[in-house]
């Protein structure tokens, strides 16, 4: 049930709009000065209040100033028999969600309650979100390569400049990217992300800048592409070496004209968003090779960033671990687990091909596997462990295990060369794309498109 907060000087008002919401099922209070609304505020929660200019003592734009100081604040809608535009202007500036004129529309007046109820909900839920997505964007590891890598983000965060991750796949340079966008001064705009490796060739324009109604099939309606969302915001651009010389061109001209025009549309839409790209590829060997444009990849490349594979800072690997451990047994419910020093020494022997994302995947597996165990020992690791130098030792109980660990290490090493891309790699194997997801579902191999 929505909470109103009246605030006006002329009773028959506070009276009249307190009948009119109790009629729509809201809960009405009134105030009849902007000293009184602070009060009620402070000891109330409201979703909304609509708020006169002219009050007794403090004024109602003092008085929406001193409402935006608390932590959550109720939307505001200025109401004003004398309105004037700079005074819609000002108010807001100042943060107000809407502007009325007296006398009232009723209609009008319900129909922006409610939208502002809504913004304000929506406002809440994506605070919520940004604290249970902050964990997961937590770049762990105190390994001389990881400091390094968290000082260069430190210092090249707040600029708007384009930044080009390298790195292999699974280290972590999405999550890099996300630091990036955390850190800087559009970290309250979105972040929109585009895996240009999982997107069909043919769709990938349409995704990138949108299109217009009847441009392609089935486009029953018009589209907002990346580009336009991320307006403001923050587009990373994730494998970029997969996308296609056509789209290369167009992501080019847009980068140097900071517009585009929709596929199939006329008048092109200005857009200010920061690009960061990342690759697992050489993208001066693609270039030589042809396969990527050497004037795109300079226009990406004006901050280097570089993530180091796992295999190059073991160090990381008991911090990495025990983080997992942390998240996954809070995210399923478990009670706080514990891991061996005996488990870690195997998890440190293993080259990890995979990277950090096959390190997660491994600690998430034993915490779903082993619901009931709170000290994860050697003998829960999966056979992968049991590894040196990328050659078997002994330790596997079966022919079986043996034989899944092979297939493991074989149906890995051709989603990397294939840049986990799904189809490709059940067409290299010989493989239905839906027999090769269930095999990859039975090693516990997940992989992001």
């Amino acid at each position: 049930m929505l909470k109103i907060l009246i605030v006006d000087d002329e009773p028959a008002i506070r009276e009249s709009l307190q009948s009119v919401f109790g009629d729509e099922g809201y809960t009405a209070a009134a105030a009849g000065t902007g000293e009184a609304c602070l009060e009620a505020v402070r000891s109330k929660p409201f979703d909304v209040i609509l708020l006169d200019i002219w009050l007794p003592g403090l004024d109602g734009l003092e008085t929406l100033q001193k409402i935006r100081e608390f932590e959550n604040p109720p939307e505001v809608i200025i109401i004003s028999g004398h309105g004037t535009i700079e005074t819609a202007v000002r108010a807001t500036k100042l943060g107000a969600f809407d502007f009325l004129e007296k006398p009232l529309s009723i209609e009008k007046t319900l129909i922006l309650v409610k939208n502002a109820a809504e913004a304000r909900k929506l406002r809440l839920e994506n605070r919520d979100l940004r604290k249970q997505i902050a964990p997961r964007s937590v770049i762990v590891g105190e390994s001389v390569p990881m400091k390094a890598l968290r000082q260069q983000i430190q210092l090249m965060a707040p600029t708007n400049g384009r930044v080009l991750i390298f790195g292999e796949s699974g280290t972590g340079k999405e999550l890099v990217a996300r630091a990036i966008h955390g850190q800087s001064p559009r970290s309250d705009e979105m972040f929109v992300e585009v895996n240009c490796a999982a997107i069909p060739e043919d769709l990938i324009e349409s995704e990138l800048f949108g299109h217009r109604r009847g441009s392609i099939p089935a486009a029953g309606a018009d589209k907002e592409g990346k580009f336009l969302k991320a307006n403001g915001g923050t587009l990373f651009l994730d494998e970029v070496g997969d996308m296609s010389l056509k789209t290369q061109a167009k992501v080019l001209r847009t980068l140097e004209e900071h517009s585009f025009t929709p596929v199939g549309g006329e008048q092109a839409i200005t857009i200010d968003a920061r690009v960061i790209a990342s690759t697992n590829k050489d993208l001066e060997e693609e270039i030589s090779t042809g396969n990527f444009r050497e004037d795109l990849f300079y226009r990406l490349n004006v901050i280097p960033f570089s993530v180091p594979p796992l295999r190059e800072r073991k160090e990381d690997i008991p911090l990495l671990a025990r983080h997992f451990l942390k998240e996954f047994s809070g995210q399923y419910g478990r009670r706080p687990r514990e891991i061996t020093d005996d488990a870690i020494e195997a998890l440190m022997r293993y080259s990890w091909p995979g990277n950090v994302r096959e390190l997660r995947n491994v600690i998430e597996r034993i915490v779903i596997m082993n619901p009931t165990t709170s000290r994860f020992e050697r003998k829960h690791l999966p056979p992968l462990v049991y590894r040196d130098g990328g050659r078997r030792i002994s330790g596997f109980l079966t022919l079986h295990e043996a034989r899944a660990a092979y297939e493991r290490d074989y149906i890995l090493k051709k989603l990397d060369d294939n840049h986990g891309n799904i189809s490709r790699t059940a067409e290299v194997l010989g493989l239905e794309r839906s027999h090769l997801y269930r095999k990859m579902k039975t090693l516990g191999i997940t992989v992001k498109e």
